[in-house]
């Protein structure tokens, strides 16, 4: 109950862009709509004072760890100790807000800096002809292999920066594009993640894998790291995966990877769930498991046997040429068969050991998602930007928010987030005609957008300057700044928007009408997808 308190409180300050510890317990309340939310049903039949004061003693348990214990603690887990303080903080992480985590974990992000501001920022040369027309005509030129090559001499320190903050952020290494004049830093850098986000979920890179279960429509779109041995160049390519990780939690830049919740949990070290995990990555195999392990009798298994047959994997019994039956072999999530155990081609499955059978097929796709030696790879590369005793107290829900953020803008937050310069006044029509045009906006062109605009998919859905403290600065890309356009030849009605991808700056005529401006948008983000100066 507790845990689903500190996670309704976490949701409820990422609505009220506030910290918990600046919500006062009278404003904790669960709404109606939440009474059909499996997350907070067991708190339902809880009274209100009671939530309120437990919310109260959970919010001073977090500011006595984040303020006095956790700066303190070794949080490095040793299997060995398992009643170590780190290994009893991981137990009890559900108890701590995630603005709490992630409060001591930029604190430790700072205090680990290792490129200080006399040092020149490494810098990568990246030839856009080489994945020109949208399809990458081999894996080399892709901008992840093309940037992997280039950083591999660069020693690891020299990508630990400050986290991003302010209006010209240090980021961890700077992108010079071949035959481009690209003014500033931030835009190139952002283009070059977002860039990279696609390549790795394309066909031109090998190191993610399209999840089964997208086949029939479920987790659509979700990747998993490829279960199959790795090479010693697939090692480093997965180890430089890792630091683009690291790089991108320093820089602030949420991600647009969408990953499988079984990734984040190796990722962070947390056991998978034989069920969930394998029925969200494979629910085709997960049905398979379930029809073996729910038979009642050798009818019944004669019938799958028969069922199966009819679908090609199966053979003919060796006891009775026509009766058909499986073999301890199954299809791998690559695709290719291989034996459940020893022998397994000449191994029919039987009543006697079609439980064995279906606990292994399980166990094969448990340990495809756990794929142990690419998890090691990316982990590797991941400790050497952030110290990776920080995931101790982070669930994996929270490490992929803090790393690829949310899939969604919200434009209550945007729009609090935004800057109106050279005279402009959010009550100007067209600016109203602005924000009128983006409220008709689905979510894909509100993500396309942002892409124009500041050549990220996903932008942070928290910001520092909502503590209401002394320290206002932003995170980076914030605040959106919209302003006029340059010059004043021709009427505003035929002038295009422009951006300065760097300093995430709208220059936005004056348009007449709430069509115009619409119709002017759509032209924007759908007529250049790689804007990288304006």
């Amino acid at each position: 109950m507790d845990v689903a308190l500190v996670q309704y409180i976490n949701r409820l300050c990422r609505h009220l862009a506030i910290t918990p510890a600046r919500l006062h317990p009278h404003e904790v309340y669960l709404d109606p709509a939440d009474a059909t939310d499996p997350r907070v049903a067991c708190l339902l039949n809880v009274p209100i004072e009671s939530l309120r004061l437990r919310f109260a003693l959970l919010q001073s348990l977090n500011t006595t760890l984040e303020t006095f214990f956790l700066p303190l603690v070794e949080l490095r887990q040793t299997p060995m100790y398992t009643h170590s303080i780190a290994a009893l903080l991981k137990e009890a992480k559900g108890l701590i807000f995630y603005d709490t985590k992630v409060t001591v974990m930029n604190r430790v992000l700072n205090a680990t800096v290792q490129r200080t501001a006399d040092h020149a920022a490494p810098e990568i040369t990246l030839d856009p002809l080489e994945i020109v027309g949208g399809e990458i005509r081999a894996s080399e030129n892709s901008y992840f292999c093309q940037a992997a090559r280039q950083l591999a001499s660069v020693p690891s320190s020299q990508l630990c920066v400050k986290l991003a903050s302010g209006g010209d952020p240090t980021y961890a290494f700077n992108i010079r594009f071949t035959g481009e004049e690209v003014h500033g830093t931030s835009g190139s850098f952002r283009h070059f993640l977002w860039q990279v986000c696609k390549e790795l979920q394309s066909s031109s890179l090998s190191l993610l894998l399209l999840c089964p279960s997208s086949a029939v429509n479920k987790n659509k779109g979700k990747y998993i790291l490829t279960p199959s041995p790795i090479t010693y160049g697939e090692e480093q390519l997965l180890h430089f995966l890792g630091q683009l990780l690291g790089i991108a939690i320093r820089a602030d830049v949420p991600l647009p990877l969408d990953l499988l919740p079984s990734f984040w949990k190796t990722l962070v070290g947390e056991p998978l769930d034989p069920d969930q995990d394998l029925q969200e990555a494979d629910i085709l195999t997960y049905n398979y498991v379930k029809k073996f392990e729910s038979i009642n009798d050798e009818s019944e298994l004669e019938a799958l046997c028969a069922e199966i047959a009819s679908q090609h994997l199966a053979t003919e019994s060796p006891d009775g040429p026509s009766k058909p039956c499986c073999r301890f072999t199954y299809l791998t999530m690559t695709g290719e068969e291989v034996e459940l155990c020893s022998r397994g081609r000449h191994i029919p499955v039987a009543w006697e050991n079609k439980d064995i059978y279906a606990a292994a097929i399980r166990s094969l796709r448990l340990r495809e998602l756990q794929n142990v030696e690419c998890v090691t790879a990316v982990r590797a590369g991941l400790g050497s930007i952030i110290p990776l005793q920080l995931l101790t107290t982070l669930s994996p829900l929270e490490m992929e928010l803090r790393t690829c953020g949310l899939p969604y803008i919200n434009l209550e937050f945007l729009k609090a987030h935004t800057m109106y310069q050279v005279g402009l006044m959010e009550t100007d029509q067209h600016i109203e005609f602005f924000w009128g045009a983006l409220e008709t906006f689905t979510q894909e062109e509100l993500c396309r957008f942002i892409k124009f605009a500041c050549n990220q998919e996903r932008i942070p859905f928290t910001c520092p300057c909502k503590d209401g403290g002394p320290d206002t600065a932003h995170v980076p890309p914030y605040p959106m700044k919209i302003a006029p356009p340059d010059g004043t030849a021709g009427s505003p009605d035929s002038r295009y928007i422009r951006v300065e991808t760097c300093m995430f700056m709208i220059k936005l005529p004056q348009y007449s009408s709430l069509e115009i401006m619409l119709e002017k948008l759509r032209c924007a983000i759908h007529y250049r997808e790689d804007p990288l100066s304006g």
